[in-house]
């Protein structure tokens, strides 16, 4: 039920590219399993479409049908005129440099696919999603359409290191990066991940949604199994509560180890939360309170509390939506 169009063009006459092929035959190869090696995207890889017409032809083949995800990412040169933005084709000539950003975003916005996720790394691809008449400019974009451009509608996309600078980050973002606790990686937080990541770059990438849910487009491995994190709301039975810990919780405090020791020693299923409750802290989800770190809060017997984020997540797992 998801489908990507990967699209890469070095070969434009007179300006060629070295890095976009590589960026759609890495980006293609992301996208096709999961972190778990179970299916995810059923991809159609295009390098160096010859022309507009047929690199129009399988946009609207992308977003045809119904299903859950259609995705059409491109790398490739992009250019902005009077008229408009237009991601371009080897067959550029003056005044028809390629296929119009608005006739893609007609395209996208007529899709009967339930969600519908534009990538585009290219010059001025910022554009997209923007309609211009009479002088204004406006973003028209329909439910369940979301953008992500590797720049502004007024600055360049950068290559380097064989790559684009900005689907560099991409296949970072999709490697795991950009996964959130639960190993989903969205369009919302590739975004984050791109923006962040760029850092002192002065190409600046551009995020556009009509969305009231993200459908994740990869699923890598959680940092913590979602079973332990499903405990959290045992450990912890309201939000702002804390779990009071003890020397009991940390597994070296037992006579057979070679340490100062102090009772209560260990015990075998509190040793079992205290692992729980330490990976927690590892994500970010549980910190321990007036202490720098989880063993002397057990070894002091003080305690432990949920972060803003981990009382984001226990409402999440209360109200069964992990």
């Amino acid at each position: 039920m998801k489908k990507a169009l990967i699209v890469g063009i070095n070969n434009y006459p007179n300006a060629p590219l070295s890095g976009c092929i590589n960026d759609a035959q890495s980006v293609a190869s992301l996208l096709e399993r999961n972190g778990d090696d179970s299916p995810n995207f059923s991809t159609k890889i295009e390098l160096n479409v010859e022309n507009k017409g047929k690199l129009k032809g399988i946009i609207r083949d992308c977003f045809s049908g119904d299903e859950n995800i259609a995705l059409f990412y491109f790398s490739g040169h992009g250019y902005v005129d009077a008229t408009g933005g237009y991601i371009v084709t080897p067959d550029f000539g003056e005044d028809d440099w390629g296929v119009s950003m608005v006739e893609i975003l007609e395209i996208v916005n007529r899709s009967k696919c339930r969600n519908k996720v534009v990538i585009l790394d290219c010059c001025h691809s910022g554009f997209m999603g923007t309609i211009s008449t009479a002088g204004q400019s406006a973003t028209i974009i329909t439910e369940g359409v979301t953008i992500l451009t590797a720049s502004k509608h007024d600055t360049p996309a950068m290559e380097t290191g064989g790559h684009g600078v900005f689907t560099s980050l991409l296949l970072e973002a999709l490697s795991g990066g950009a996964a959130d606790v639960t190993g989903h990686i969205t369009p919302s937080g590739i975004y984050a991940y791109i923006d962040k990541a760029l850092g002192p770059w002065k190409q600046r990438p551009v995020f556009k949604t009509n969305v009231t849910r993200f459908s994740p487009l990869l699923t890598v491995k959680p940092q913590v199994d979602i079973s332990i994190l499903r405990q959290i709301i045992g450990y912890f039975p309201e939000p702002c509560a804390t779990y009071a810990l003890n020397p009991s919780y940390e597994f070296t405090n037992a006579p057979n180890v070679e340490h100062n020791i102090v009772e209560p020693y260990a015990n075998a299923e509190n040793v079992i939360i205290f692992k729980n409750l330490q990976k927690l802290e590892s994500i970010g989800l549980i910190v321990p309170d007036g202490e720098e770190h989880m063993y002397f809060a057990a070894m002091k017997s003080k305690k432990c509390k949920l972060t803003a984020t981990g009382q984001y997540y226990w409402r999440l797992v209360k109200d069964n939506i992990l």
